[in-house]
């Protein structure tokens, strides 16, 4: 039994620890633009693209090894900050106050876009960068051997959940932009400039987005299509946990990466399904997700 249930539980936590880190980046983004970024995926993919280059050149270049742990968070950073207040500033500001449909379709085209340019400027080969995974080692509970570093990933994320929470409800930035999520016009008339909370909102989610990329790289690689896969399921684990709610997407990530474990263990052919299985049984019962609640809306 403990055979079975660990290496389950383990294998689960990792999974969900890297799902978490994209779909709280989407909620995170939702809750303050109120924008359904349908490109948020791509910033997963191009963090996952950058990190393999910049630890593929670490390792070229003969390094330290231990400059690839740096090179991925470095990497996430550098897309954040290029690309984040690019984007938000040409593109997504426009789409502020405009119906859900023009924002999936601009935030659409925008995706279909950036995975044009991967493609362009990365190729359709795939990359394996796995040197960080090599230096952690493995390290075995209970007779059954784990990588260490899928323990890393799921100490990291609760650690980033932790911090999230802190930011938010004890630094400037974070209150102004719970200031902006709770009632935007009386931010305004009180003089937050939502603008500038906007760009650092966006630019934060495209961090998120693209640290979960970089860190599955060790351990998985990155590959065309990757983008449009995980956008797919961080919006289920975002509809699940709740739009807007940093606890829900934590929750619903180890749900949903828990069904997926499940299903490659004992029911392969499900594994594809499995999440939107999990989505559509949520909804069902509680259409506004496990942590949301039903609001008014100006029309």
């Amino acid at each position: 039994m403990f055979e079975t249930i660990v290496p389950l539980l383990i294998d689960g936590l990792a999974n969900a620890a890297l799902i978490f880190l994209v779909a709280v980046g989407l909620t995170l983004v939702f809750s303050v633009l109120r924008v359904l970024n349908v490109a948020h995926g791509s910033f997963y993919s191009i963090g996952a693209y950058a990190a393999a280059s910049l630890g593929l050149w670490v390792v070229g270049a003969g390094l330290p090894g231990w400059l690839t742990f740096v090179s991925l968070l470095l990497s996430a950073a550098l897309v954040a900050v290029i690309v984040g207040p690019l984007i938000e500033r040409t593109l997504i500001r426009w789409t502020y106050g405009k119906s859900e449909a023009v924002q999936i379709l601009v935030t659409f085209g925008l995706f279909l876009i950036l995975e044009d340019l991967q493609r362009i400027v990365f190729g359709v080969d795939s990359f394996y960068e796995d040197t960080p995974v090599q230096l952690l080692g493995s390290i075995e509970i209970g007779g059954v051997v784990y990588l260490t570093y899928q323990l890393v990933l799921i100490l990291l994320a609760a650690a980033l959940l932790v911090g999230l929470k802190l930011f938010i409800g004890h630094t400037r930035i974070g209150k102004l932009i719970a200031a902006v999520v709770a009632d935007r016009e009386i931010s305004q008339a009180m003089g937050i400039n939502t603008n500038r909370v906007f760009m650092i909102a966006f630019s934060l989610g495209v961090f998120l987005a693209a640290l979960g990329g970089a860190l599955t790289v060790p351990q998985a690689g990155v590959s065309p299509g990757l983008g449009a896969d995980t956008m797919v399921l961080a919006f289920a684990v975002a509809a699940i946990g709740g739009l807007g709610k940093i606890e829900g997407a934590a929750v619903a990530a180890v749900i949903v990466a828990l069904a997926r474990v499940l299903a490659i263990y004992f029911a392969p052919e499900l594994d594809a399904v499995a999440p939107y299985l999990v989505m559509l049984l949520v909804l069902l019962v509680r259409p506004y997700g496990l942590f949301g609640s039903a609001t008014t809306r100006k029309i």
